[in-house]
């Protein structure tokens, strides 16, 4: 390097004294140089007699100028610490100065060995910095970074020939996920009056995952029937980061279409199972969930089964009263009929039947059928209905129309009578015998006693017609023969009335006269004169 590259001068000259008092000195005393640079040597003498000045030195040299008393020499291509030494000989003595050259130089390779593609949290990890090369090694120091924090500062205080590692440890949490590391060294140059040279590796991302205790759920019905679809769930809480979680379910070995999703720290994948014939049996249902280097596995165990509903019959459905009707009830697919409406008591088998004599009480009767297949040891049920039609009547007795009434008159009264039969009556009047006088069958808005009497009521229905009678009783009252008797009673009342005053008046009218003849007694007894 050209000599403009003299990083220090020494301010006071190191003097070695000569004969005579002669002097040799050297400038500069002190250099800090980069490794491989030139720099420039003065010489410089008192000696006043015969002088023969030089400069001894490893490195190459060449004089640039001289003068009486001194040379100015330029070294080159200084590639490690040294004392270069100006000598002189002064008569015939001899003396030397020397000079203290340090080199300086920038670290070869600060490395940062790589981090593991994945670290779990909660554990320790283990920063190592590789230092090659740098001088001197007293003023060099290495860190550890996590971005821009310092986690290990350490001074670099070892032979500069022996690449220097430097290691610490770190307790990995969440938020170390994607953060950056790197390893920084720094030559610190300043008390020479030069810089702070810093120097770092290339940034390492760091990816940290944790997995929670908890286990992988699976969601679903054990039991599929064939024909059917079922959703199925699989999910993890707890899981960092969620995001980068790789979750799957497969079926039967076959992996299923599924949708998946994250929310903090929650991933969740689900699909729709079709079970079909071809997956009828018992099944393995996987999930499997990826992150880091780490496998988590759920599995359950499916059956998927084929269970049709039992074949209810009736061999008429639609009959006329007091017809034979055979009701049966297959099951089918392993399957057992266990209970049929009616049908006498017995073990379960795969076909049950009985017949019956239709009545008009059967008439929209529901016949229940139910058969039970036993599936990995869950016993399922399935039931089918049917309805009996029965053809009646027309039925028309005392619970449809009652056979006496009593109405008041001036009232209003309904009359319930309606007739029962399938198919339903199309006619029903009720009317008097006799005159035929017809009897309204519903509301009756004002009775009178002309409604009086006994009614044939007749319904009638394409299976014939019946008739019912009934009597109707309107009772009444005569308002003449009341005023009279009430006038009567009034009178009566009043005869008592005067009787009971006359028979008072005349008994007090006595006591009066009692008293009044008892206070005269007594006064002519006070007036007559004693004896």
């Amino acid at each position: 390097m050209a000599p403009t590259l003299l990083l220090l001068l020494a301010l006071v000259a190191l003097v070695i004294p000569g004969p005579g008092g002669a002097q040799v000195s050297i400038h500069p005393i002190e250099a800090f140089l980069p490794r491989g640079a030139s720099m420039q040597v003065n010489c410089s003498s008192s000696c006043s007699e015969n002088l023969n000045l030089g400069l001894e030195t490893q490195w190459p040299k060449r004089e640039v100028e001289s003068g009486h008393r001194w040379k100015l020499f330029e070294l080159s291509d200084i590639e490690k610490d040294s004392k270069p030494l100006c000598f002189e000989t002064c008569g015939t003595i001899q003396s030397s100065a020397s000079a203290t050259i340090i080199l300086y130089s920038f670290p070869e390779r600060v490395v940062l060995d790589p981090l593991p593609t994945w670290q779990q949290v909660g554990k320790n990890l283990t920063l190592r910095c590789l230092v090659d090369g740098g001088t001197p090694r007293s003023q060099l120091s290495v860190m550890l970074l996590r971005g821009d924090e310092v986690l290990y500062r350490q001074p670099v205080d070892v032979d500069p020939k022996d690449p220097k590692e430097v290691t610490t440890t770190v307790l990995v949490s969440r938020d170390d996920h994607e953060a950056n590391f790197s390893c920084r060294t720094e030559l610190d140059l300043r008390p020479q009056g030069l810089a702070l040279f810093p120097n770092i590796s290339m940034t390492r991302q760091l990816r940290t995952f944790d997995l929670p205790v908890n286990i992988l759920k699976l969601d679903t019905r054990d039991l599929l029937e064939v024909g059917t679809k079922q959703e199925v769930r699989c999910s993890l809480e707890g899981l960092f980061p969620a995001s980068e979680a790789q979750i799957s379910l497969e079926l039967g070995g076959h992996t299923l279409t599924s949708k998946s999703r994250n929310h903090g720290d929650l991933v969740l994948a689900s699909a729709l199972v079709e079970a079909t014939a071809e997956l009828e049996g018992t099944q393995q249902l996987h999930c499997v969930l990826e992150l880091a280097d780490q496998t988590l596995r759920a599995e359950r165990t499916l059956s998927i089964y084929s269970f049709p509903a039992p074949d209810l019959t009736l061999s008429q459905p639609n009959v006329s009263e007091g017809s034979q009707v055979t009701v049966s009830c297959e099951a089918s697919g392993g399957a057992q009929v266990v209970n049929l409406t009616s049908a006498p008591p017995g073990s379960p088998s795969p076909k049950v039947q009985f017949t019956l004599t239709a009545r008009a009480e059967d008439d929209k009767r529901v016949f229940s059928c139910s058969a039970a297949l036993n599936v990995a040891g869950q016993v399922l049920f399935k039931t089918q209905t049917l309805a009996l039609q029965v053809l009646y009547g027309p039925y028309l007795d005392e619970s449809d129309c009652l056979g006496n009434w009593t109405w008041e008159e001036g009232t209003q009264q309904t009359l319930k009578c309606e007739a029962r039969g399938n198919p339903p009556p199309h006619t029903l009047n009720c009317n008097r015998k006799g005159d035929g006088a017809p009897l309204p069958i519903g509301v009756v808005t004002s009775v009178n006693r002309a409604m009086n009497g006994t009614y044939v009521c007749r319904a009638e229905s394409s299976r014939g017609n019946v008739t019912r009678d009934v009597f109707l009783r309107v009772v009444y009252y005569d308002f003449a023969w009341i005023i009279i008797l009430v006038t009567m009673l009034v009178i009566v009342v009043l005869i008592i009335t005067a009787a009971m005053y006359f028979y008072n008046r005349q008994r007090k009218i006595r006591i009066y006269k009692l008293q009044r003849a008892q206070e005269e007694a007594m006064k002519l007894k006070a007036q007559a004169p004693p004896h």
